[in-house]
């Protein structure tokens, strides 16, 4: 499974804008220069996290985007259905009918056996992302992110908001 750019971006993008404080927002030019991505595909990500009531945004000069909810309440997901969509990673085809041993009355009566394995994979993997929360990276940030980095990285984003 390959996943669109634009999950990591707006994944880096909430946990970006989880630090904002109340009532300020960072501009699409603003996050796109601090994660050095294109700031016209960024904004796609940016409008998909919208539609799904993960970031609010606002339009003027100190427009741009903050979370709609607090972190405690965003999925990784939420995160990544809002930009891939809901739809399951695998589609069955049913290629089985295709064997030329079958008879062509027999019927099946139950999704084959490779659907049944990419499902249930699938399912495990939503359920982890579904169990992490943007509260959860941002904590984990905390920890992993030196300092003098988290101090910085603070003090570039509030210049800009």
């Amino acid at each position: 499974m390959i996943l669109k750019n634009q999950v990591e971006w707006a994944l880096h993008c909430c946990a970006l804008i989880a630090g904002l404080p109340e009532n300020h927002y960072l501009s699409t030019k603003a996050l796109a220069e601090f994660h050095g991505v294109p700031k016209e595909y960024l904004s796609k990500a940016l409008q998909n996290l919208s539609q799904a009531e993960i970031v609010q945004t606002t339009l003027g000069p100190s427009g741009g985007y903050r979370l709609a909810k607090p972190t405690s309440e965003i999925t990784f997901l939420d995160i990544v259905e809002a930009v891939e969509g809901k739809t399951r990673t695998f589609v069955c085809n049913n290629i089985r009918q295709n064997n030329p041993c079958r008879s062509a009355d027999h019927c099946d009566t139950k999704p084959c056996s490779v659907a049944r394995i990419m499902w249930d994979a699938d399912e495990a993997w939503r359920s982890k992302l579904r169990s992490v929360t943007l509260a959860n990276l941002v904590d984990t940030l905390a920890k992993d992110v030196p300092a003098d980095l988290w101090k910085s990285s603070f003090e570039w984003v509030m210049a800009r908001t």
